[in-house]
């Protein structure tokens, strides 16, 4: 690649920034709006108000954090029973052109566990397995479902903070209504529209069976619903493909366009909450500094994946062979094209891939690694990005608190031992499922057999696989065998737990500061919207993430570099 080339990709990564953070503002501002209820009273707010009066809800009565999450557990439980029960049957069921049979129960448990979680990771592949009606009403659907969760419990965190003297945060049933109805749904109707232009397919077909040249065997082409699932599986952060290959498929994105709006969708509702969270708190410096910590670590990891690939195998160099290496890369889009796409989908929660990751050089590869390990702040999923955030600025204003000998606070907000338990489950909770259940798969018969790989490499597959699951994240290294009844029943179990068990203690927090009184600040208050702050924020959160998994990264994608660059 020539120097113009980098140069080139140097200015289009700032303008893919700006924008970002252009449209990220007004569209926070758009979030407040809605979940402050001024879109409510208007005539849009019709349907909304239909829907309360069909379904009993009374939008004035609050609910207290335990209210809050029995509701939203209830609401995800009989979303994954529905799902299990169109997997079950799907084969009695219309909108089958290829005749797909039931699901086999165990996978079916794991699509479940995966979709109503927003992990959307997949032991299948879709066009051979699930019906055109299967991936609409059970797939497509808990796309927007367990995103509008996400975002549910994040506004339910911004009003603990802004509330005073009420332990209420809101009310579930209206927070979802208002999720789907006024962003998600809006926003997946343009998305698929402007799919559609670039070529993504949109049809109820039956699949194309193409003949060969001579004796050339010919080719099954599949069809599909394609652009409604791929708009909101970006905008969720879902990440789930139609197809087997996800994004690399040039029927989910053929374009440049395409790979750049797909990028963009899927950073816009992450980028968008830190925004509103000082539209809530009429502190809109407060919301900024969150923004930057986001885009500095996102910037960081993009130039050192980037910068990595660029580099290329020092094996290569050995050979004789120049320039950069694709294998394993989308070669349509270029270096950046796959190298921003894998940034933004581990740095949220997203998963979709135009890149696979196995073939990435090991240092590259460490960084989606890293940013999934990192709790997916950066700029995390929709929603569970922000409170996840959230949970490490209380840890960062709690330690700063103790090292000034002040009483911790944030916003106003003390800071006591309870929220400093809750702000820790939050944050650790994925790192410690990821620790123990790598130690346990190396260590069970048979466990290493989903390792396609052996040494450094394999680990890496391993330990990149429960990352993933764990912190509800979906992608792959691509040699990893996840099918296998250990990976199948283990890994249900710890994407359930790593998305639920966070979103409680999250919960639990905003209720109790919601029920503190606000603070008058003092000389001695320390400003939490300050670039101080914001560089102390970073280094809490790269601090905690390479005192829990450094060991693990150094047996595998470090061990892995030193190996290929011949210095072991």
């Amino acid at each position: 690649m020539s120097p113009i080339d980098l140069s080139t990709d140097i200015i289009i990564i700032a303008f893919f920034m700006l924008l970002l953070t252009i449209v990220a503002y007004f569209f926070g501002r758009f979030l407040f709006s809605v979940f402050s209820g001024k879109i409510s009273g208007t005539r849009t707010g019709i349907i909304e108000r239909w829907i309360y009066r069909l379904t009993g809800t009374d939008p004035d009565n609050e609910q207290e954090w335990k209210e809050y999450g029995r509701d939203l557990l209830i609401f995800n439980l009989f979303g994954g029973i529905i799902l299990f029960i169109i997997l079950s049957i799907q084969g009695f069921l219309p909108l089958n052109p290829q005749e797909f049979g039931p699901v086999n129960p165990l996978i079916a448990i794991n699509i479940v566990a995966s979709f109503i979680t927003n992990t959307n990771w997949q032991i299948y592949s879709g066009e051979t397995v699930l019906s055109y009606l299967t991936q609409m009403s059970g797939l497509t659907v808990q796309n927007f479902l367990s995103a509008g969760t996400g975002i549910c419990v994040a506004i339910a965190v911004m009003r603990g903070f802004t509330r005073k003297d009420t332990k209420k945060i809101g009310n579930f049933w209206v927070d979802l209504t208002r999720t789907v109805l006024y962003v998600l749904l809006p926003l997946a109707i343009i998305g698929a529209i402007l799919l559609i232009s670039q070529g993504v397919i949109q049809n109820f077909d039956p699949y194309i069976h193409t003949t060969g040249y001579g004796t050339a065997p010919g080719q099954i082409l599949p069809m599909g619903p394609v652009a409604s699932q791929e708009s909101i599986k970006e905008i969720g952060t879902n990440g789930g493909g139609f197809f087997n290959a996800n994004s690399a498929h040039p029927y989910e994105n053929p374009t440049p366009f395409s790979n750049f709006l797909e990028i963009f969708l899927i950073l816009l509702i992450p980028s968008s909450l830190p925004f509103a969270f000082g539209f809530f708190l009429q502190k809109p410096r407060q919301g900024f500094s969150l923004y930057i910590v986001m885009a500095l670590l996102f910037l960081l990891a993009f130039s050192t994946l980037y910068g990595f690939e660029y580099l290329g195998n020092p094996a290569f160099k050995d050979m004789g062979i120049t320039g950069i290496p694709m294998e394993g890369k989308e070669v349509r889009f270029g270096l950046l094209g796959s190298a921003l796409f894998s940034t933004a989908s581990t740095a949220t929660s997203s998963g979709a891939v135009n890149t696979m990751y196995d073939s990435l050089t090991p240092l590259a590869g460490m960084v989606p690694m890293i940013l999934i390990l990192l709790g997916e702040v950066v700029f995390g999923g929709v929603g569970s990005g922000f409170y996840t955030m959230i949970g490490f600025v209380i840890i960062a204003v709690f330690i700063a608190g103790l090292m000034i000998g002040r009483t911790p606070e944030y916003l106003g907000k003390k800071i006591s031992v309870f929220e400093m338990k809750m702000a820790i489950v939050t944050i650790l909770t994925s790192g410690v499922l990821v620790l123990i259940l790598t130690a346990l798969a190396l260590i069970i018969p048979g466990g290493k057999l989903a390792m396609h790989e052996t040494g450094a490499h394999g680990f890496s597959e391993l330990l990149y696989a429960f990352a993933s699951m764990a912190n509800n994240n979906g992608s792959a290294f691509a040699g990893f065998d996840g099918t296998q009844f250990f990976y199948i029943i283990s890994g249900s179990l710890v994407m359930l737990l790593g998305r639920f068990i966070p979103i409680l203690a999250i919960l639990a927090l905003s209720g109790s500061v919601a029920g503190k009184k606000t603070l008058q600040s003092g000389p001695g208050t320390l400003p939490t919207d300050s670039l101080s702050f914001i560089i102390w924020i970073i280094l809490v959160i790269l601090i905690i993430g390479i005192l829990t998994f450094f060991p693990f990264l150094a047996m595998g994608p470090v061990a892995e570099w030193f190996i290929m660059s011949g210095g072991i």
